[in-house]
């Protein structure tokens, strides 16, 4: 086959294995058609466009497939001259489909070359063998009287009652080279074989109809009508072939005279290597060009997927960075310096005796502390004890209050709501108390840190030693809460008075420069450990998008791919009107009642419609 240019195929590679990337897991408008749309390329690309680009002198497939009870098994019998498929009054009746070629072709069907997911089966045709048991596999015939060049594929019924068998019947017309589709004069007008019908339209795939049971007496009536019908669809030339009514079969096959000319058609059609080409090149075409214009649909379902993840993980993550601002907020308003922790504050360094005295002996505060320090007092882990209880307090409460913010925000979702499933976390998790106690002693440990770094040099390492590196430590804790707006009426004046006697103990041992950085790193300390606690949190949600596997990059570089492959398929895509049908010969198997003259590829109205992918491909490069 000509004219097919070398950048085809690995643009659609590139596009396969891109698609191959696509994950649509969240719920939203759309997503569902953009899966299916994902999977019905794949299959196209893996049972069809990759191994014909790949050999594109490969035999034509010619997959005959229809509706019940059309006659699909008998045609192919007939058509090959002998039993190589069983049709039955049983359905389904074709469950593993059958693959008749010459043995000359064999290599091209024995492996995975095409339809890779069906494997090979091989043996007797019978009830034991094709057409019985489960669908496992695709059913490889040798016969030397179909001609080199061809392979007829008899496939399940479209409109079968097994799920199974509706599925693989679509699958194996996706992957044909040309369409033989069989239906009958009682059925040609159902819903079913126009769906099949309009898929190959969509894809601009060569089709042959076939109507098969015919009463003579309306021969005429019924063939004029089909001819409307397959006009109105956009398959005005599709060569029509009408058999008559008959209840003799000879050898599960139609007497060889009725089917001959379809047989002088559709053989000759293959020996000649143009036509054959061209059957493949149409078909290939339509193909290529539905599946790239459909890449934009799941491009866009793609990002659609990502925005909604991003989403979602923006609503976890406000309400608990929110209560982190809160509980950062809470101790360095001054709401901290209250109750508990004020008192044991006092009680460590006898608060009340030094502020009767600051105002009148300022110059012997250093003394006063330090024999507070060094005194007998309640011990200074006290206002550790009373800071971590206050501080783990305000966590968990900020901690269940985001939970239960980003649990509401998410089940008001279908995609939040569908990644939560039963789970229920609008309460932070079982051990949120040990978690907050924790970071608030990590964050003590930290101040104890900065404390001794800070105290190394041997001046500042002498003063330390005066108040010790514990009392140093309460002292920066309760400095970091610098401010009184948390907290009203008499403890306002006794907080501040606490608050800037810290200040004074820290200036004492470090110089006055350093105690505002030294409460801000304190500061800042506390603020990490205490997002640390809501990331922990926050994490619940987080891994249920983590687990979507989502890659915020595929979308932009799945429609790249696109766009490179529509631009190698248009560089060589073959003319809207190539011709293939050869001109149907003089005996067409009875379309006029009595002679059975049928039309000549002349008398065949010209299909002026372009395809109509044609149209959506040209839109989504456009737009």
């Amino acid at each position: 086959m000509a004219n097919v240019n070398d950048s085809l195929l690995p643009a659609m590679v590139e596009l396969r294995d891109q698609l191959a990337l696509v994950r649509l897991p969240l719920p939203a408008p759309g997503a569902q058609e953009a899966r299916d749309t994902t999977a019905a390329a794949l299959a196209q690309l893996d049972d069809y466009i990759l191994p014909r680009l790949r050999n594109l002198d490969a035999p034509i497939l010619a997959v005959v497939g229809g509706s019940t009870g059309s006659g699909k098994s008998t045609l192919v019998n007939t058509l090959v001259g002998e039993a190589v498929t069983v049709p039955g009054v049983l359905r389904p009746t074709t469950r593993h489909p059958v693959l008749v070629c010459n043995p000359t072709d064999r290599r091209w069907f024995v492996d995975d070359r095409i339809l890779p997911r069906l494997p090979r089966v091989t043996g007797a045709v019978g009830p034991g063998g094709a057409g019985a048991g489960d669908v496992s596999g695709l059913h490889l015939v040798e016969r030397e009287s179909v001609p080199v060049g061809l392979a007829l594929l008899d496939a399940p019924d479209l409109d079968s009652v097994s799920h199974a068998n509706r599925d693989l019947a679509a699958q194996l017309l996706a992957a044909a080279d040309l369409w033989l589709f069989v239906t009958t004069a009682a059925r040609y007008a159902d819903a079913v074989p126009w769906q099949a019908l309009r898929a190959a339209v969509e894809r601009d795939a060569a089709v042959v109809i076939v109507l098969n049971r015919v009463p003579a007496e309306a021969m005429a009536a019924v063939t004029e009508d089909a001819r409307a019908m397959l006009a109105d669809e956009g398959l005005a030339q599709a060569p029509l072939f009408a058999f008559p009514e008959t209840g003799l079969l000879v050898d599960s096959g139609l007497p060889a005279a009725l089917a001959a000319p379809l047989r002088e058609w559709l053989f000759g059609l293959v020996a000649d290597a143009d036509r054959r080409a061209a059957v493949a090149r149409r078909t290939l075409d339509g193909a290529v060009g539905e599946l790239v214009g459909a890449v934009g649909l799941v491009a866009e379902a793609a990002a659609a997927q990502t925005d909604k993840a991003h989403e979602l993980a923006h609503a976890a993550a406000v309400p608990y960075a929110l209560a982190a601002d809160r509980v950062t907020e809470s101790s360095a308003d001054g709401a901290l310096m209250r109750g508990e922790v004020l008192a044991r504050w006092q009680e460590f360094v006898g608060t009340g005796e030094v502020l009767r005295k600051m105002e009148t002996q300022v110059s012997r505060l250093r003394d006063k502390v330090g024999a507070a320090f060094r005194g007998e007092p309640a011990p200074s882990e006290g206002v550790s004890e009373a800071i971590e209880s206050r501080l783990a307090t305000l966590i968990v409460a900020a901690s269940h209050d985001a939970s239960r913010q980003a649990d509401s925000s998410w089940r008001a979702d279908p995609a939040g709501r569908a990644l939560l499933a039963g789970d229920d976390l609008a309460r932070a998790s079982p051990d949120i108390a040990d978690l907050a106690a924790a970071a608030v002693r990590g964050w003590q440990d930290d101040v104890l840190e900065l404390i001794r770094a800070e105290g190394a040099d041997k001046r500042q390492t002498a003063r330390l030693a005066a108040y010790g590196v514990n009392g140093t430590a309460a002292a920066l804790m309760i400095a970091a809460f610098a401010t009184t707006g948390g907290i009203t009426g008499a403890e306002i004046g006794i907080a501040a008075g606490s608050t800037i006697l810290a200040q004074k103990v820290l200036e004492a041992v470090f110089g006055e420069g350093a105690v505002r950085r030294l409460s801000s790193v304190a500061r800042d300390s506390l603020s990490q450990r205490v997002d640390a606690v809501m990331a922990h949190e926050r994490a619940r949600f987080d891994v249920r998008l983590d687990g979507l596997e989502l890659d915020p990059e595929l979308p932009d570089a799945l429609a790249a791919a696109g766009r490179r492959a529509t631009v190698a398929f248009q560089e060589q895509a073959a003319p809207a009107d190539l011709p293939w049908g050869a001109p149907l010969p003089g005996s067409a198997g009875g379309v006029r009642p009595g002679s059975g003259t049928g039309p000549t590829a002349e008398s065949q109205p010209a299909t002026t419609a372009k395809p109509r992918w044609r149209d959506r491909l040209r839109e989504w490069w456009d737009g």
